[in-house]
């Protein structure tokens, strides 16, 4: 039997934060990075929004393995993983669904046409990772829909505009249990007008066993949860001249992985998958004293095997094309008033055996503004007109404000945003023949889901390196999309359904609220000359509730109760990484294939680096440390304690 670990959540948050107190003394400015996911360079401070900055340098540092592992660690970000080491996750953030929150790479748009359940699969390796800024809340007025629980931009490090020449190496290498191999790969080189970086990443293990009945024999008949997930990289640059700047990037990411219970409870459920995107894009840039225009091409290709069982024919395939234009342009007009506008089309598509073949165009128009009519108030504006083949005309606003007191930062935000749904919700099982009862079902009728949401928050910077941040959030949603239990009767599409049976059926459900509250503390704290305490605490509380009481699969499954910590120690040659989460939510039960999931959990990672040479180290790392006993999706559970070791090089 696997060992609980669970102390009580709010008396390990109080004292984690009496630890950040008695700690943060002696500590150096922190908030000077100009956040790029807003369009409009702004410090953290003055964008009236509640974002987070993690570089990329601190990556290394932590104890992760997918970069879905490091957003379950990262506060106000919730991860609904179906296995570790990045086989699949679903990303919510503020009690939205796991369609409703937007990936960027280097601000082009990620989310797959298929289904959100890809949005985790980014073709981003860690060695290549500059930045990742994390925007919560709504910011749909900035860049279309999706955007609606917020938005997590990953920069490369080619994004960097530095004149200084440079170039490094770094490999990461770890063998563990179950026949795992771990490695991150990276390098890049500044010289001159060149600009060249890649990276490589592999998660491959046979996977650990899972029992799952008892046989006449006394055996037990189980399976494992393999996986084999690879990604490769690799950007170019070079400077034209003073002003003009070529970029290109290419990826290719590949997953093969045990499915089962992934997506549905049903006891013939004995799925495997396999994923493999190509992720394209191209950037040139005109720079000068008061201006920025930009001009950047992305291009997605997938494709998605998924066999449900080999006891009978049961495999679907999927492939989808993505293409995204976007022009945009700064103006720095004075001190105090700075304007952003551009327009983007995309067009995406899908083959697929069991949804169809399906294509949509879309095209948006944006325009922001920052005005600083004083010294310390910033006010910021953004207005967007969509037009979609699925979903037609939308326009959304945004205002933002943030007031700056000394130590004290108020804001405030209100905006609309829209989500579409995706060629799964609208299609899924629609070319099946005679589809068995139980099945989630496509509704090509669904209507754009919209919502408005506002925000209050209030930061407090006691000491240069310490901030406490605070917010309060609110969200009116209408024809929010899940798929709710109906029978064959109520079904308008029902050309494949048998009578009388029932389905979980694509519906846009209405008038659903969703509050909640955000607490977060970030203290990093040098020790002498060579030492350095790092520490993130954050604690979200979220009610969700619709009018109707419609019982439906998605809306309401994020956690009410969810704490999240990283801790970094370095000190000399040691490095000490530390993260855990606490996740409060809805109990649930599967009984045909005896699963549950648990109102509450808690799982910790570690990570023990040891550096014999400033270029070699030794590493040691562990996932679920105290070997918790626990399921994100139901039915499909997360590996218990997991143990590594191997080498770490950094030129």
């Amino acid at each position: 039997m696997k060992y609980k670990f669970f102390p009580n959540a709010l008396s390990l948050l109080f004292a984690l934060f009496s630890f950040t107190l008695l700690g943060a003394q002696g500590l150096a400015e922190i908030d000077t990075v100009f956040v790029k996911t807003t369009r409009i360079p702004l410090k953290p401070a003055e964008t009236g929004r509640n974002i987070t900055v993690i570089e990329g340098q601190e990556l290394q540092k932590m104890a992760f393995t997918s970069l879905d592992g490091l957003f379950r660690y990262i506060p106000g970000l919730e991860v609904q993983s179906r296995n570790a080491f990045g086989a699949q996750g679903d990303i919510t953030m503020r009690g939205s669904t796991f369609t409703q929150v937007l990936v960027l790479v280097d601000g082009m748009k990620l989310n797959d046409p298929l289904t959100a359940h890809f949005n985790s699969y980014i073709p981003v390796t860690p060695a290549e990772i500059e930045r990742i800024e994390v925007l919560r809340g709504a910011a749909s007025a900035l860049y279309g829909a999706d955007a609606v629980g917020g938005v997590i931009n990953i920069i490369t490090k080619g994004q960097q505009e530095t004149p200084e020449e440079a170039s490094e190496l770094s490999g990461l290498v770890n063998y563990g249990q179950h026949r795992l191999v771990n490695a991150q790969q990276g390098f890049s080189v500044r010289k001159g007008r060149f600009y060249a970086g890649g990276g490589f990443s592999m998660n491959q293990s046979d996977g650990e066993y899972i029992p799952e009945k008892v046989l006449e024999e006394g055996m037990l008949e189980g399976y494992n949860n393999f996986f084999n997930l690879k990604t490769f990289g690799l950007s170019l640059g070079y400077q034209l001249n003073d002003s003009w700047r070529l970029l290109a990037r290419s990826s290719y990411d590949d997953r093969h992985f045990s499915a089962r219970y992934f997506y549905t409870a049903s006891p013939l459920d004995k799925s495997v998958e396999t994923t493999r995107n190509w992720w394209n894009q191209l950037s040139l840039s005109n720079t000068g004293p008061n201006h920025r225009t930009d001009f950047r091409l992305a291009y997605r290709n997938g494709t998605d095997r998924y066999t449900f069982s080999p006891d009978f024919p049961s495999t679907n395939l999927h492939t989808t094309q993505f293409w995204n234009l976007n022009i945009n342009h700064l103006q720095i007009v004075n001190d105090k008033l700075s304007l952003n506008f551009g327009g983007q089309a995309d067009r995406r598509a899908i083959e697929s055996t069991d949804r169809g073949n399906h294509s949509d165009w879309h095209y948006g128009l944006y325009a922001m503004g920052v005005f600083r009519p004083a010294r310390a108030l910033n006010l910021t504006g953004s207005l967007r007109l969509d037009q979609d083949e699925n979903y037609g005309l939308e326009f959304t606003p945004q205002l933002n404000a943030s007031y700056l007191l000394g130590p004290l930062t108020f804001r405030v935000s209100a905006g609309r945003s829209i989500r579409a749904a995706d060629y799964t919700e609208r299609y899924v099982s629609y070319n099946l023949p005679n589809l068995s009862p139980g099945r989630n079902l496509g509704n090509p009728a669904l209507e754009a889901e919209r919502s408005w949401s506002q925000e209050i928050g209030l930061d407090y910077r006691p000491l240069p390196n310490w901030q406490l941040k605070s917010t309060a959030f609110f969200r009116q949603s209408s024809n929010l999309i899940d798929y709710v239990l109906a029978n064959e009767a109520d079904i308008a599409n029902k050309q494949n359904l048998q009578p009388g049976a029932d389905y979980f059926y694509a519906t846009n459900i209405a008038n659903v609220r969703t509050q909640g509250v955000e607490i977060e503390s970030w203290l990093s704290k040098p020790l002498g000359e060579k030492g350095r305490l790092s520490w993130s605490l954050g604690y979200t509380y979220l009610n969700t509730s619709n009018q109707e009481g419609v019982a439906s699969v998605y809306i309401s499954s994020h956690a009410r109760h969810l704490v999240s910590t990283n801790f970094i120690l370095e000190s000399g040659r040691l490095e000490l990484a530390l993260n855990g989460l606490y996740k409060q939510r809805p109990e649930r039960l599967a009984t045909a294939i005896n699963a549950r999931l648990d109102a509450d959990y808690q799982a910790w990672n570690a990570r023990l680096g040891f550096r014999l040479t400033p270029q070699f180290g030794l590493n040691l790392q562990a996932l679920n440390l105290f070997d918790a006993d626990f399921q994100d999706i139901l039915g499909a559970p997360m590996p218990g304690r997991w143990v590594m070791g191997g080498v770490r090089v950094g030129l």
